[in-house]
């Protein structure tokens, strides 16, 4: 290791020294050491189980290919050396400035699928494959909060990727559940977490649909839910969409299809990732609303604005 990698090595240790016991006391298998803590390492490192996850930000930097590698077999040797894991043990990835459906394309790697777990259910993950692995960290308390609370409810899971949050709301309890997605692949995705909690799919359905139309379906049949999570992405303009998802243009219309389906007595979770999102006015006149950011955002993601999630009631 050398000096221009000290200050990283000797972050990255201390943050692994608060952060083991927290997460082994937690029964938390993925969790994240490091997030451009320092300016000058632009990281993001995961633990994943056995694995490490390491993604570089683009900064836009520009270094000479040679001073490049270097540089990261530089950082790759720090953290080998601080946490004690193989160099084959880290997963690298460039993060370029996400562009719609960027954070759901292959990254032309297989890598390979493993399980890890989290407050007792587990989920299948990949650190190669895709841009994500199948698991959002920054969402680990909300998940939990689902869990804790679904127990004899209906619940609903729109935008649902790989169902992490339907997983929660079954082991808890709900009674049933919709999860809704238009990618074919985090719905195989999801199905498989299911079977590895033992979920009964009869009473837990997977549908594959653009959730605006979903919305309209669902309301035209009548169907109404206790509980909904709806984390949609900041933007999209995948090809089975008849639209773009603009999440600061369309989020007043997407909440408002939302609570049409919530129960008097129900609550919906509603959550993104835009760093300059504003919730509309108009929503916060019609519903109730509580701002619950700060609580949602885990431990390992402190201090960082990595979502924002409020919870919202019919008034």
């Amino acid at each position: 290791m050398t000096d221009n990698t000290t200050p990283f090595a000797n972050r990255l240790g201390k943050n692994i020294k608060h952060l083991m016991k927290w997460a082994k006391r937690n029964g938390i298998e993925a969790w994240r050491i490091y997030d451009r803590d320092i300016p000058q390492f632009p990281f993001a490192v995961d633990v994943y189980g056995s694995q490490i996850h390491l993604q570089e930000y683009d900064t836009g930097w520009l270094m000479q290919p040679e001073e490049y590698e270097a540089w990261l077999a530089e950082i790759i040797e720090a953290i080998v050396f601080v946490t004690g894991f193989s160099s084959d043990d880290i997963h690298l990835k460039r993060r370029e400035r996400q562009k719609g459906v960027q954070q759901y394309e292959k990254t032309g790697r297989a890598g390979e699928d493993f399980v890890i777990e989290e407050n007792g259910r587990k989920f299948w993950v990949n650190l190669d494959k895709y841009l994500d692995t199948g698991l959002f960290l920054d969402h680990r308390n909300t998940r939990k909060k689902v869990g804790d609370t679904a127990a004899g409810k209906r619940f609903l899971n729109l935008f649902s990727y790989t169902g992490s949050f339907t997983v929660y709301a079954a082991t808890g309890g709900a009674v049933s559940s919709e999860t809704v997605d238009l990618s074919n692949t985090y719905l195989n995705w999801a199905r498989r977490n299911f079977e590895l909690n033992g979920i009964d799919l009869a009473k837990h359905q997977i549908i594959r649909a653009d959730v605006f139309q979903y919305l309209q379906t669902a309301f035209e049949a009548g169907k109404q839910f206790d509980l909904i999570v709806m984390d949609p992405p900041s933007f999209s303009n995948s090809k089975k969409m008849s639209d773009t998802l603009d999440i600061q243009r369309d989020h007043a219309r997407l909440i408002q299809g939302a609570m049409k389906l919530l129960a008097p007595n129900g609550l919906m979770y509603f959550s993104n990732n835009l760093r300059s999102f504003a919730l509309d006015e108009s929503i916060a006149e019609q519903y109730l609303v509580k701002d619950i950011s700060k609580q949602s955002v885990p431990d390992d993601f402190r201090n960082k604005k990595i979502h924002q999630c409020w919870e919202i009631r019919h008034r």
